[in-house]
């Protein structure tokens, strides 16, 4: 057993964040799981410096919950482990104020850990951990940043239980059309997004851009570029728990699902990333008036050949795969094209110091952290196998043969279950535990009635 701090995480930093917030009572303490799910407790203060002097001790269990809370005995952290604390430390540089809280709280993230201080590796933050690791021993960086994009809804629903587009929180104001790009759709909503941007700060975190997205009630934000994968994904996780818990106090609900709205478009989370040598040269920029580097085109087709495999990652629930349907604006085929938003794999245009693949598959619903993990693997994989990506698509995407990704929730968990290439970019048991929690989810929509059944069948057959 050890009480030296794995994570790095050293006391100074619990001393000189409590001397400088002197009103904090309370610290929300987040360990996530394979969902992504934030799970923990809300510790005092004055408890506060334990954590970083010997750890806390959390049930194996939380790792091995599906996304209502319950457990699913088929990863092997129930009961197989007789359902034994393990010790939980800080993640440097994550204890931030949290905005708005009255009594005012703080958040800080763990990682999970074994007794011995080893990484517990069905922590999802230890996954992508690994692929960064991965990358450096071959001298190479990924700079990476999420966009995040999510609805805003009326806590109650419409005459016919529908969900429905929040109002403006500014004056009341509702409307049930696509105001994409509207600059004065925003304008509504400016109450509950100053806010917004006010907790990013206080967080740490550059929320940038702010867009009316392409549905009723539909937003993005993006994040600023990071030198880190890790601090890139732990941005998305942290503004997620942001848009939330600011959409909750202006009256209004903040919804990550990836279809709420069957009529309308759903909500991705596009990973932007490229990789840096160990100069700091980007090695996806190419010199002026040549032709793509092997190194772009290389990490292009090892994205696009472990596609098909990763889907679960980048799809890992039920309403996931309501979002892949033709010319939604969500990726039906593994293809590759240069500003192109049909594409699944995108080479925005701009600055070619900027050069950088836009990784369009996953929903909001996804895990960052795996996501990222997945995605890092597949470059790895395209760089050390030279993996040509074929043609570029140009034009509809859409109107190309379709093919190469799993049709359905369910091939798709079978598909990473029996994958080579996830176990490996995952870890043995990460893949494990995730594939297991997305079959019992499977299972429990499975047996579930919905109202379409009785919509379609009660009085037909």
């Amino acid at each position: 057993m050890t009480t030296t701090c794995p994570s790095g995480a050293t006391p100074l930093e619990a001393e000189a964040f409590l001397a400088a917030h002197p009103q904090i009572q309370a610290i929300d303490i987040l360990l996530h799981d394979s969902n992504g799910i934030g799970r923990g407790k809300i510790i005092r203060r004055h408890e506060l410096m334990s954590v970083f002097e010997g750890g806390r001790h959390l049930p194996i269990s939380i790792l091995g919950l599906d996304i209502v809370g319950e457990d699913v005995h088929e990863t092997g952290l129930i009961w197989d482990a007789g359902d034994g604390d393990l010790r939980a430390w800080p993640v440097p540089g994550t204890l931030v104020p949290l905005h708005g809280t009255d009594p005012a709280r703080a958040e800080m993230f763990l990682g999970q850990y074994h007794l011995d201080g080893t990484p517990m590796l069905s922590d999802p933050r230890h996954a992508l951990a690994r692929q960064v690791e991965a990358l450096a021993k071959m001298g190479l960086h990924p700079s990476a940043a999420f966009e995040l994009e999510f609805f805003l809804l009326d806590p109650e629903r419409d005459a016919m239980g529908r969900v429905q587009p929040a109002r403006d929180v500014l004056d009341g104001r509702f409307s049930a059309k696509t105001e994409v790009y509207s600059v004065d759709q925003l304008i509504g909503m400016q109450p509950l997004f100053t806010d917004i941007y006010a907790g990013a700060a206080a967080a740490g975190i550059t929320a940038e851009t702010l867009i009316s997205e392409y549905a009723p009630g539909q937003y993005e934000l993006t994040l600023k570029y990071r030198d880190n994968a890790l601090t890139a994904a732990d941005d998305l996780v942290r503004l997620k728990r942001i848009v939330r818990a600011q959409a909750r106090r202006h009256g209004v609900v903040a919804c990550f699902m990836a279809k709420p709205i069957a009529d309308y478009a759903g909500s991705g989370m596009h990973l932007h990333v490229s990789l840096r040598d160990d100069e700091g040269r980007n090695i996806f920029a190419e010199a002026p008036g040549a032709g793509w580097t092997d190194a772009i085109r290389h990490a292009l087709g090892g994205l696009k050949q472990t596609m098909g495999e990763s889907m679960l990652v980048f799809a890992p629930h039920a309403n996931s795969w309501r979002r892949f349907a033709n010319q939604s604006y969500a990726p039906v085929s593994p293809s590759w094209g240069v500003n192109n938003r049909s594409v699944a794999l995108r080479i925005p245009a701009g600055d070619v110091r900027a050069r950088r693949i836009e990784h369009r598959p996953s929903g909001v619903d996804a895990n960052p952290y795996l996501v990222a993990a997945t995605v890092l693997a597949g470059i790895r994989k395209g760089l050390e196998e030279r993996i040509d990506p074929g043609p570029e698509t140009t034009g509809n995407a859409y109107e190309a043969e379709a093919g190469g990704i799993p049709r359905d929730w369910r091939a798709a968990i079978e598909a990473a279950t029996e994958s080579t290439f996830l176990k490996e970019a995952l870890g043995a048991e990460m893949h494990r535990t995730f594939t297991a929690v997305k079959a019992a989810e499977y299972a429990r929509v499975a047996r579930t009635i919905a109202d379409v059944d009785y919509d379609l069948y009660l009085h037909r057959v």
